[in-house]
Formats: structure tokens, sequence, C-alpha cells
């Protein structure tokens, strides 16, 4: 194999490297009616640890989310935000407590 060769093998293989690496970067998206304030804070845009507490009040006053524009009802965080966020979030249905005879 020649330098040139040599170079663009190393390039083809770098190349491919990276291109995986920012495939797996990719965040799962968190489910707002189940997830903690931590999870929240750790994987939501502009949202620290006391707009996830807040968030999770509002949960916890409000009931479950139903879709993702509702976030913008917690004060302190606007459409902005939201929209920032929007591909970060799902909003799964909350589980159902067993109800016992």
């Amino acid at each position: 194999m020649t330098l040139l060769g040599s170079v663009r093998a190393l390039l083809a293989v770098l190349f491919l490297s990276f291109s995986f690496s920012s495939i797996a970067a990719q965040p799962e998206p968190i489910d707002l009616n189940t997830a903690s304030v931590q999870e929240i804070a750790q994987n939501l845009s502009g949202i620290g640890k006391k707009k996830a507490l807040a968030i999770v009040d509002y949960r916890s006053a409000n009931g479950p989310f139903v879709n993702v524009d509702d976030l913008a009802r917690v004060k302190g965080i606007g459409k902005a935000t939201v929209e920032k966020n929007r591909h970060l979030i799902i909003v799964g249905k909350p589980a159902v407590a067993e109800v016992k005879p």
C-alpha cells in the first residue's frame, strides 16, 4: 500500500468513527410524566434543577402532561424552551394504579 493509500484508509476510518460517535451521542427522549428531577435537569437544555423541580411539582399538582406543549404551563418555562427541547421530550401515559376489589 502506498503512502497515499494509507492516508486515505486512515481518513476513511476516522470519518466513520466520528459518524458513529455522533449517532451514539444522541440522547434518548425523556418522558415528562415519569422522569425524575435529576433526569430532567441533566437531559433538557436550559433547565436546571430548580426548573426541573417545578416541572415535577406541576405534574404532581395538576396531573400528567397530555402533550409536549403543556410544558410551557410550568412557571419559568416558555415556548422557546419547549421548542429547543421538543426533540428530547415525550409524553407517555402515566402508569395507572392497580385497583383492588
